[in-house]
């Protein structure tokens, strides 16, 4: 049965939505955006009506849930799936959540305070911590798709384009790291700007993609050209075998990145590039093996 904060919610979602973003009551005047997790358990989709602040053309939300001792649903979810859906006024787009950590949730929370002097009550309020949020864009820097897309072919090249982005992404925020450690080193050094973070959601919203590509190759892709190229079930075959072998690689990867803000450098290097090597490998192979036969397939697909 849903509760009264729900019915309230859900009052303000519609609202927002119907209004392109202008809500009344306790929200009327305020900043507000929509932002819709991935529950961490159910896999559904919950949204959730947030206050945010700009901040150094960043958006950040805040983990207040009105001061209560706990963290919000919203930021356990985003944590363990770190692909969301923002919706600003009449805007709606995808953005990677990572929370701030040391120095820098320091900053953006007296940053926050700033705008919104309320935060500082349920800081007040609670021993934990507030988390803050930064919603970045989920497209890396420098990505672009190949071009307008009409055919699966296209499709499958776009989705391999941006894994190939968030690799090196994740590539250049671990040297950014790496050499923001080695700054901050010797007697009296503050601690290094935290990336650890940052460098997990995006390894996160990486793996959970590839593995949603695969899963969606496996259960319905395959199957649907082997019934019309059946000479090609043993190299489907192999494919799948390799989804398995790529998902192996996917679990080292993750554990690989949350060690990252204790890891020797050139060790972490040294892994990093192997494994992206046998990512990128399994998407030529899997271009080369698939392209040809979705020239022809129309996307997005036609209505039946």
């Amino acid at each position: 049965m849903p509760t009264p904060a729900h019915d309230f919610n859900q009052f303000v979602i519609d609202e927002f939505r119907a209004r392109q973003g202008k809500v009344g009551g306790p929200f009327e005047g305020g900043d507000l955006l929509l932002l819709t997790t991935t529950g961490a358990k159910s896999g559904a989709p919950h949204t959730t009506p947030l206050g945010y602040v700009r901040h150094a053309g960043e958006l950040l939300v805040v983990g207040s849930n009105l001061g209560a001792p706990q963290h919000p649903a919203w930021y356990h979810n985003l944590l363990a799936r770190p692909q969301v859906e923002v919706e600003l006024g009449a805007d709606t787009f995808e953005a990677l959540a990572v929370p701030a950590e040391g120095e820098q949730r320091v900053e953006l929370f007296g940053e926050v305070v700033r705008a919104v002097p309320g935060y500082a009550d349920y800081q007040a309020g609670t021993a934990r911590a507030l988390p803050v949020v930064r919603l970045l864009p989920a497209e890396p820097d420098g990505w672009r798709p190949p071009g307008e897309v009409r055919t699966l072919a296209g499709k499958l090249l776009e989705v391999h384009t941006w894994l190939r982005a968030q690799l090196r992404h994740v590539s250049a925020e671990t040297e950014a790291h790496f050499t923001a450690r080695a700054a901050h080193t010797g007697p009296g050094a503050p601690p290094a700007p935290g990336l650890g973070l940052q460098i997990r959601q995006r390894c996160l919203a990486f793996c959970q993609t590839l593995e949603f590509h695969h899963t969606s190759e496996d259960a319905h892709l395959f199957p649907g050209i082997a019934a019309h190229h059946p000479h090609l079930a043993g190299t489907f075959e192999r494919l799948r075998e390799e989804h398995r072998t790529v998902a192996r690689i996917q679990g080292e990867l993750v554990s690989l990145l949350g060690e990252v803000a204790i890891a020797e450098p050139e060790r972490f290097r040294a892994e990093l590039a192997r494994m992206t090597a046998e990512l990128t490998a399994h998407l030529e192979h899997e271009e080369e093996t698939l392209l040809p036969l979705l020239e022809e397939v129309p996307w997005p697909p036609p209505r039946p």
